[in-house]
């Protein structure tokens, strides 16, 4: 038994002597190799320092997965930001670059020398209003016969327009023939009767004509005093028409005008007086000089333009009114020394802003937005005062790429909505006032308007109606006689928002409607003394993904232009207290 004993001991001893030499060097080789992979790996990349964003709004940026707390949709893991980028700044792959067609071009001086100062405009030919005059009827009655149908039609004076059936006129024609009797004897009468067919317009041979026959002419006719081409008829064969009523309307195209289009950047450098040279498509090889004798006062707040004129002779009938033109007009302030210039396609534009993108490493495709100062157009570049230095590389085509990039990256960018409180600002900033007893009538329609909102919340387009009625007639029971212009505007196109809501069963035309509305609603809201306090919220998907607000007195998102489909999509701009 011992005996055996031994001979155990002996063969484990030797069984771990042997494993020692044949599996001791590779584990401790593995070990080593491990500790030395441990030391040598890099955690940069472990998800402790992955950002994870969402797909519908990339300007979310989170260091876990989740939800988005805009749209509550799961949040995805963003791509892994550019070493040594600044906050602001994008870095795109050359293959994009490529596929875009992005190209950049260096900023540099323009020398005064270097520039004509002369700027461009687009325009039409329109007709010559000075010129233009309205054949009327001259007395009441039916057109028995119109001799002038159609537009373009050429109307020589003393040419028969129409001949009209007057009842009054056969009378006066009567009264003419019976007092033609009594001239002797009542000369007065007589006079009174012929002066009254004259301002019918009736000629002299035409009453003598009438009284020497002794008859009474039925239909009369009326004669064109002017010469023109028809640009309107007004009226058809077979109308009745009133005293001064228009019959056609004519226009004398031997002077046309030019009418220009001027950005409001562009308004000092013109003057009544300035040369313009002018060409047009239809005569390319041609060029017509014309003087401006008009400068629209009044801005055209849509396209922020102002109406630039000029007359032009129209010799040989070369100008038709609607025919495009361009015009070029030497600058009453000439190009500044040492003035950058961009090309105007670098430039893009959000509001009252106007934007480049400039690449901030020269050796690889890094770029960041930048707010830029413009000055005056000439030709195809704009000058910049500000925001860019000699030898800034900027891009001029494809910037609406690069912005779309930033936007997908989460970068400040045009397209970006993420500057909410912006928004809410620029709604704060319209200084609007309004007296107590205002706040306190509008307060009352602040409930049936919450009312509104929780019905769209439901997607019940019957209740959204009759709530919208509500609201509209407690705002057309408060008294506007005290209002500004601008206050009364917003109340006004609030109203007019509510009533259209109201009288529509579709929901996604109230939801449209709902969007007008607070435009207007929400910025009164702003300005008045509340009783409660509201939340400003916004869902940045909303009308076409430029954004839509709403009221609340609840700070828990339910979205009233979705609904259920994406209840809890949006976020609060600003609280109201």
């Amino acid at each position: 038994m011992k005996k055996n004993n031994l001979y155990l001991a002996i063969a484990l001893i030797v069984g771990l002597g042997a494993g020692w030499l044949l599996f001791g060097d590779i584990t401790g080789d593995a070990a080593n190799k491990d500790t030395s992979d441990m030391s040598d790996h890099d955690h940069s990349g472990e998800s402790g320092d992955k950002m994870w964003t969402c797909s519908m709004h990339p300007q979310i940026m989170q260091p876990e997965a989740g939800d988005c707390p805009i749209c509550g949709m799961d949040l995805i893991a963003a791509e892994a930001g550019a070493d040594g980028l600044a906050v602001n700044e994008i870095k795109m792959t050359e293959n994009a670059m490529a596929l875009a067609n992005i190209q950049t071009t260096i900023v540099g001086n323009t020398q005064a020398s270097d520039a004509d100062g002369m700027i461009s405009l687009s325009g039409k030919i329109a007709t010559n209003e000075e010129n233009d005059a309205v054949q009327a009827s001259y007395f009441k009655g039916r057109i028995e016969r119109l001799n002038v149908n159609y537009e373009g039609q050429q109307v020589n004076r003393g040419q028969l327009l129409a001949t009209i059936y007057a009842p009054e006129l056969v009378a006066a024609q009567q009264e003419l023939i019976t007092a033609a009797t009594l001239k002797e004897s009542q000369p007065a009468l007589y006079k009174a009767v012929r002066n009254k067919l004259k301002n019918w317009k009736l000629s002299e041979t035409q009453i003598n004509t009438i009284e020497e026959n002794g008859t009474v002419r039925e239909n009369f006719p009326i004669y064109a005093t002017v010469s023109g081409t028809v640009s309107e008829v007004m009226a058809a064969q077979g109308d009745y028409v009133n005293q001064g009523q228009p019959i056609v309307k004519l226009s004398n195209l031997n002077s046309v005008w030019a009418e220009f289009d001027a950005y409001e950047n562009q308004i000092a450098q013109f003057s009544v007086g300035q040369k313009i040279n002018i060409t047009t498509n239809a005569y390319p090889n041609k060029e017509f000089e014309g003087t401006i004798s008009f400068i629209d006062p009044i801005l055209n707040n849509a396209t922020r333009t102002v109406t630039v004129r000029a007359t032009l002779q129209n010799r040989g009938d070369l100008f038709k009114p609607g025919m495009f033109v361009t015009g070029k007009v030497k600058g009453a302030t000439q190009t500044m020394e040492n003035t950058l210039a961009v090309p105007a396609s670098a430039v893009l534009w959000t509001g009252e802003r106007s934007l480049v993108y400039v690449k901030t490493n020269p050796n690889e495709p890094v770029f960041e937005m930048r707010e830029v100062t413009l000055g005056n157009r000439s030709g195809d570049n704009y000058q910049v005062s500000a925001g860019l230095n000699n030898g800034d590389e900027i891009v001029t085509n494809g910037t609406f790429t690069v912005d779309a990039a930033a936007q997908l990256q989460g970068k400040k960018s045009m397209m970006n909505q993420q500057m909410m409180q912006d928004e809410s600002a620029m709604m704060g900033d319209m200084e609007m006032s309004f007296s107590n007893a205002f706040s306190s009538d509008f307060d009352k329609a602040l409930s049936s308007y919450l009312k509104m909102k929780d019905a769209l919340v439901a997607s019940d387009a019957s209740q959204v109606s009759a709530f919208a009625k509500a609201t509209s007639e407690k705002l057309k029971a408060i008294s506007a006689d005290d209002l500004g212009t601008m206050e009364k505007q917003h109340l006004t196109k609030s109203i007019e928002m509510l009533d259209a809501v109201a009288n529509n069963d579709n929901l996604e035309n109230q939801r449209a409607h709902f969007v007008i509305l607070n435009e207007n609603f929400v910025p009164i809201t702003m300005s008045i003394n509340n009783s409660t306090s509201y939340y400003v919220q916004k869902c940045p998907m909303a009308n076409n993904n430029k954004g839509a607000v709403w009221l609340s007195t609840e700070e828990e998102i339910r979205n009233p232009y979705y609904g259920d489909a994406m209840l809890t999509c949006g976020s609060v701009i600003e609280e109201l207290n």
